[in-house]
């Protein structure tokens, strides 16, 4: 590319910002369009390729441009360790609205039900990567496409359909919804279509989710413990699943 800084300039606007190699390697390899990628160190970067992505290391040599140190740090709002960033096109909605309705599912939908962390965001949109899931949905504010979820999910949004939606926009599927009060989730066999919904870090379930619940589950917990982090919580239920039945094809 002649000039990767004015495309960049160009294409910020619209695009997702994938922030260093590793979020850049995961987009590629799940099939993520990318029209500019830059590294303050090109050399660096393909070696760190050849080492760790040596999959994806032709198709970085093809892409990445050098640009001076200076130049990558303008163009990011914080500089990774890797000195490599990238833009990438967003999934069109339709598609990944699709993804989502999509019958029979053969993994589960993962809802944020009105989170607040960003950065529990990303790190459960790339646990639901690694597990196979179908998706990630969020209802409420957060956008699980802005640039810390990105950051946080290492590049794994191009490896799943990730979607803000509505409470009565949710996939269809039997809905299991975390909850202390729930039934202890060690008894229970998670079907592959089933929609498993978490509340928000502070309050928890939302009234307009809880209303459409269908089963209520509740993690093993010592008492007086009063609650996991968010992706915990996930992790723990992905886990459950694919432990039971429902684990993703190698």
């Amino acid at each position: 590319m002649s000039d990767p800084v004015r495309a960049w300039h160009r294409l910020a606007g619209g695009s997702v910002l994938l922030d260093g190699f590793h979020a850049l390697k995961h987009a590629l390899r799940f099939g993520a369009e990318v029209p500019v990628a830059v590294t303050a160190d090109r050399s660096a970067a393909l070696a760190l390729a050849a080492e760790l992505a040596p999959d994806v290391r032709d198709t970085l040599d093809g892409l990445l441009s050098e640009v001076p140190r200076e130049t990558y740090a303008s163009l990011v709002p914080r500089p990774h360790p890797t000195a490599v960033a990238a833009l990438a096109v967003r999934p069109s909605r339709e598609a990944n609205l699709r993804t989502l309705a999509h019958a029979p599912r053969r993994a589960p939908v993962v809802v944020l039900d009105q989170p607040r962390n960003l950065g529990n965001a990303g790190a459960v949109i790339r646990l639901a990567a690694g597990f196979g899931a179908t998706g990630v949905v969020t209802t409420g504010t957060l956008d699980p496409w802005h640039p810390t979820v990105v950051r946080g999910g290492a590049g794994l949004h191009f490896a799943t359909a990730v979607e803000r939606l509505d409470v009565d926009e949710l996939p269809r599927g039997p809905l299991f919804a975390l909850d202390p009060e729930g039934e202890d989730i060690r008894g229970v066999k998670l079907p592959d279509d089933a929609v498993l919904a978490f509340g928000s870090e502070r309050s928890g379930l939302s009234a307009a989710l809880r209303s459409r619940t269908d089963h209520l589950l509740a993690l093993p917990m010592r008492p007086q413990v009063s609650s996991y982090n968010l992706a915990t919580s996930v992790a723990m239920t992905l886990y459950h699943w694919s432990a039971t039945g429902g684990a993703p094809a190698s």
